[in-house]
């Protein structure tokens, strides 16, 4: 699990989000959601790291989104261009934050629970695994602000859940949906009966798994995957077959063999162990 201990707003062994200065909500404002990017950029640093459980600190909240009372915009007086310019930047380096997760090398297993609005839903489409408490309440909320999604729901979650059309209507209408109904239409994997602490436990079990297997096949798998996601079928396995050309030659693959033989459970080294 990743320490995130050395940063302000997050905390904990695995990643916890938590923002007391922001209220009782975890709304997000530009340092909680800039820290939040640097603290996935740092994981990705660490070779001993494999797998890392994103949850929140609060018992009732994982978001509630952005902090609009603390949002300020960038504006170049009378000049639209320039103002349109500067905003544009302001945004890409927001979603740059929120995509530190996707772009970190070892899976994150999202544990949500109670109200999980706007921001959330950009967060934990994200991540890898996506677990919800039963209590779990979402919502794609930006159209009640008088704003299109622009943080990565509407470029995420359509290829993430498998009901399009339920997709549209949640991203319209800004209404409430449950963790049952996100575990329907595919955006979440497992709802977990109970609230944080429940699903955080589950996360942590499901991390432990994955931690156990080769960070070398999960890392690749995690790669090939998102590059799945983008690309046709003939393309990933065209890529798929260059980029198994050379991780097919790790030690890892020899120790599972070897493992298997003697029937015992692998084990491997950290991706920064030397071999």
């Amino acid at each position: 699990m990743a320490d995130a201990r050395s940063f302000n707003h997050l905390s904990g062994t695995f990643v916890k989000v938590s923002t007391p200065a922001h209220g009782p909500v975890n709304a997000f404002h530009e340092p909680f959601w800039t820290e939040l990017g640097q603290v996935f950029d740092k994981i990705s640093q660490e070779p001993t790291v494999r797998a890392v459980v994103l949850g929140s600190a609060l018992p009732k909240f994982f978001s509630a989104g952005i902090d609009f009372s603390a949002l300020s915009f960038p504006n170049n007086g009378s000049d639209p261009a320039r103002s349109a310019l500067q905003l544009k930047r302001h945004i890409l380096g927001f979603q740059d934050c929120i995509s530190a997760i996707e772009r970190c090398p070892y899976p994150v297993v999202v544990a949500a629970h109670g109200y999980a609005l706007g921001l959330s839903v950009d967060i934990i489409s994200a991540c890898d695994v996506r677990y919800a408490a039963a209590n779990t309440i979402f919502a794609i909320k930006e159209v009640d602000v008088g704003l299109a999604a622009d943080i990565g729901s509407l470029a995420r979650v359509p290829k993430v859940a498998g009901n399009h059309s339920l997709v549209h209507e949640l991203a319209y209408t800004g209404r409430n949906f449950s963790a049952a109904e996100a575990e329907k239409m595919g955006f979440v994997s497992r709802v977990v009966e109970g609230g944080r602490d429940q699903v955080t436990a589950a996360a942590l079990e499901v991390a432990k798994l994955i931690a156990e297997k080769s960070p070398v096949a999960v890392a690749g798998t995690k790669h090939l995957l998102l590059h799945s996601r983008d690309h046709t079928v003939r393309e990933n396995l065209e890529y798929t077959a260059v980029w198994n050309s050379a991780m097919l030659q790790t030690q890892d693959l020899m120790d599972a063999v070897k493992a298997a033989q003697k029937k015992q459970k692998p084990k491997f080294g950290p991706l920064g162990s030397k071999l």
